[in-house]
């Protein structure tokens, strides 16, 4: 694939509404990079990482469940890795409870609740989400197609980290995971430290997933 190709895409992207986004595995498509870094597309890289077959189970944990498509707290839930993904890493940080509330309202009808509901419903989509006086404090999905499963979008709030919610969350979604039949089950780290998390409940490194979008100013 040449610049010519990744510009094409990106203006297809750009007529369809959706993101310009790209993601793939570096050691499978070694060449794309330069292609996609010579568009004006910023790359990052993240550990992938696949978890253990053998890996035992962790137990549940009493703050998080799995959703189902009528939860009333469905969209809350999904709207915590926003503000995670904006203070990335393991740290924690200021944005709480009133930022949630704040960035619930702001994002309010954009559709997002009904898309995740109909693939709940469709058995596209597994949510869970660690839950205290009513709110959600970190979130997560995993996705299936046949035997596997990419485990995306996990985050918890800045102020409630370092609390073991994210390992709980991860934790509730592999154990949904193997109870549809999943064999295989992977995910895309944040950072290193996000992958040493992981690595506690059975994942290993596979390669490094690289994901490319346009430069932040």
């Amino acid at each position: 694939m040449t610049a010519a190709d990744v510009d094409a895409v990106r203006a297809r992207q750009r007529e369809l509404g959706v993101p310009e986004a790209f993601e793939w595995v570096a050691e499978v498509s070694p060449a794309l990079r330069a292609a996609v870094e010579e568009s004006g597309l910023a790359v990052h890289e993240h550990p992938l990482m696949v978890l253990d077959p053998e890996a035992p189970a962790a137990g549940p944990h009493r703050l998080v469940r799995i959703l189902d498509a009528a939860d009333p707290l469905l969209y809350a839930t999904l709207v915590v890795p926003h503000l995670a993904f904006a203070a990335p890493g393991t740290a924690v940080g200021p944005a709480g409870t009133s930022e949630l509330a704040a960035e619930i309202t702001a994002r309010a009808g954009d559709g997002r609740a009904e898309q995740v509901a109909d693939r709940i419903r469709a058995g596209r989509s597994g949510v869970a989400a660690a839950f205290e006086d009513g709110l959600p404090l970190c979130s997560g999905m995993h996705n299936p197609v046949g035997p596997v499963t990419e485990i995306a979008g996990l985050g918890t709030l800045p102020s409630a980290r370092r609390r073991g919610l994210g390992r709980a969350v991860t934790a509730a979604l592999i154990a949904d995971a193997r109870a549809r039949g999943a064999r295989t089950v992977f995910l895309s780290a944040g950072d290193e430290d996000v992958a040493r998390m992981y690595a506690t409940l059975g994942f290993r490194p596979a390669g490094t997933a690289l994901i490319a979008g346009p430069a932040e100013d």
